[in-house]
């Protein structure tokens, strides 16, 4: 009856740690959104989804098909599996907001030389280092 005991076990509370190719795809979405000023939308959005997050997952491997028509992004498919697990919105506001604060703490001429240079890398972002 060992089998008993796990049968409706779930992650431990608290935020979830991504593996290194899951924190290169979420680090670079969080920091898309901090870059765009969307700070507060996003947490909101993600706050409201929380108790949907694997249904999202789940849609997101339904749709991964789809997805591949356009683009072969592996990043994809492990943002889908980091979403699996309880805390990966949790870890997500967590990031978000780290970065937001680090943001915050620069001079703002640095900031625009940040923002300069981000604009020209998202104009020729390479999805090759997402991929298989």
């Amino acid at each position: 009856m060992k089998w008993w005991k796990h049968a409706f076990a779930v992650d431990p509370p608290g935020p979830a740690e991504p593996t290194e190719e899951q924190k290169i795809f979420t680090d670079w979405l969080c920091g898309l959104a901090v870059r765009r000023r969307m700070t507060t939308p996003s947490l909101m959005a993600l706050t409201l989804s929380r108790p949907l997050n694997y249904i999202i997952s789940q849609a997101m491997v339904c749709t991964t098909p789809m997805v591949e028509l356009f683009t072969d992004n592996k990043g994809y498919h492990n943002f889908a599996e980091f979403l699996e697990h309880r805390g990966s919105i949790e870890y997500l506001c967590h990031r978000i907001e780290e970065l937001e604060a680090e943001a915050s703490h620069r001079n703002p001429e640095e900031e625009e030389k940040n923002r300069q240079s981000q604009d020209n890398t998202e104009s020729s972002f390479n999805t090759e280092e997402f991929q298989d």
